[in-house]
């Protein structure tokens, strides 16, 4: 089974590499053609651009932040027929990466949507929706999934183990599938997410993750501008892959820290220094990001976040710099019924145990003497913030036994990073 990815640049969308998966061997390249004309855009920020055939007994890492998750893929399992697992993973790129997050799509996943658009004419040139037609689940919601297959919203191009959607605001502020409205009829793209199941914890978590947001946004931590916004069981998310300029849509580089890391496959688990290295070779300022992402770690422990997996971190290179991309999937999961668990540690690299106090973390991390100092000074003044937690938790509107629930993290955090 062959695939051509292709590449948004310069508002079009440009063939950029052939991927081979046969009899268990992967084999993918750059075509020639892109490698001479663009070298500065990779396919992924681990993939320097050149003309070399690698080979492997797996997708190269970055394919998997293409891999439909959840409602999109049990869909597309379905509509081809095959048995869930990991030889699944390429076909289902193979039909559902057509519109992904990020700036990468699959040519034969296009084609796979315009094939099941045709088999449903009336899919086409449909009214808008307004937030309460989704909020409410309308008939005309109901209706859309239905002629759409769950393709044209892009359920196949959003990861993760809660049903969402890609949606996208016209000119009237209507919100139509995202895959199916043209560029130039965007003025900005959502992702809409719901409960991940039917418990009352679950509604608990979507219902508190826009006030997690607005308290991670008031600490300063990095947030997209526009932040989630609950509409009944429905939180809106306004997406930060994709800008609106002009009345042009510019898709940005973005690609999860497992891409970077060269992990194939899903539920790896490598750990928080290893994680860091990966994000320092990649971003502009290794320092400032560095700093970052201990900072959300923090928050990750004050506030029991505990689903810390390698795809709920990512890069993106905005206007020439690459970062750390705004928070993401920040709420309390602690309360999942699945019981989640933190998933990436702070394991010392020469040992292996865990580190769980942010002065031996700093110690143990491979930086500069004077940029180890920086971080302290940096954590140490964060513990201002950490300690106004409590209160920023009620204005914000965090329910009050998830208050009461932090009260020991988020004391512990204050004064671990008081004492640096």
């Amino acid at each position: 089974m062959n695939c051509t990815l292709q590449i948004f640049l310069d508002d079009r969308w440009v063939d950029c590499a052939e991927i081979e998966f046969n009899g268990g061997l992967c084999q993918w390249n750059h075509l020639v053609a892109y490698a001479l004309e663009h070298p500065d855009a990779p396919l992924s920020l681990a993939e320097p651009v050149d003309m070399d055939i690698r080979a492997a007994r797996t997708m190269p890492a970055f394919l998997y932040d293409l891999v439909p998750q959840g409602a999109g893929r049990r869909f597309l399992l379905g509509q081809l027929q095959l048995p869930d697992g990991p030889d699944a993973d390429f076909p289902l790129i193979c039909a559902g990466a057509f519109n992904p997050v990020g700036r990468i799509r699959v040519a034969e996943a296009v084609d796979y949507l315009e094939k099941h658009l045709a088999r449903h004419p009336n899919a086409r040139d449909l009214p808008g929706l307004t937030i309460d037609d989704v909020a409410g689940r309308s008939a005309e919601f109901a209706e859309r999934m239905h002629l759409h297959g769950m393709l044209g919203t892009g359920t196949t191009g959003v990861q993760g183990a809660a049903p969402k959607y890609l949606l996208t605001h016209d000119r009237a502020g209507l919100l139509h599938g995202d895959a199916v409205l043209p560029d130039g009829d965007a003025t900005q793209h959502l992702i809409v997410k719901l409960p991940r199941g039917n418990s009352a914890a679950d509604h608990k978590v979507l219902r508190n993750e826009a006030a997690y947001m607005r308290v991670a946004a008031e600490l300063g931590i990095r947030t997209h501008m526009d932040l989630p916004t609950l509409h009944g069981d429905v939180l809106l998310i306004p997406r930060f892959d994709r800008i609106v300029r002009g009345g042009k849509v510019v898709r940005l580089h973005q690609e999860s820290v497992a891409s970077i890391l060269g992990l194939s496959g899903f539920d790896r688990r490598p750990s928080l220094f290893d994680v860091t290295a990966a994000i320092r070779r990649v971003v502009t300022d290794p320092a400032a990001e560095t700093l970052e992402f201990i900072k959300r770690d923090v928050l990750n422990l004050a506030m029991r976040n505990t689903d810390n997996h390698a795809r709920n971190t990512a890069v993106q290179r905005v206007d020439g710099q690459v970062q750390l991309t705004p928070l993401f999937d920040f709420a309390p999961m602690y309360l999942d019924p699945e019981g989640i668990a933190r998933t990436l540690r702070w394991y010392r690299p020469n040992t292996q145990v865990e580190l769980t106090n942010w002065a031996d973390v700093l110690v143990a991390l491979p930086v500069p003497d004077s940029e180890r100092q920086m971080l302290a000074r940096g954590l140490n003044q964060f513990a201002v913030q950490i300690e106004r937690l409590p209160d920023v938790l009620e204005e914000q509107g965090v329910d009050h036994d998830i208050i009461k629930f932090l009260a020991l993290s988020v004391d512990a955090q204050v004064r671990q990073l008081q004492a640096l």
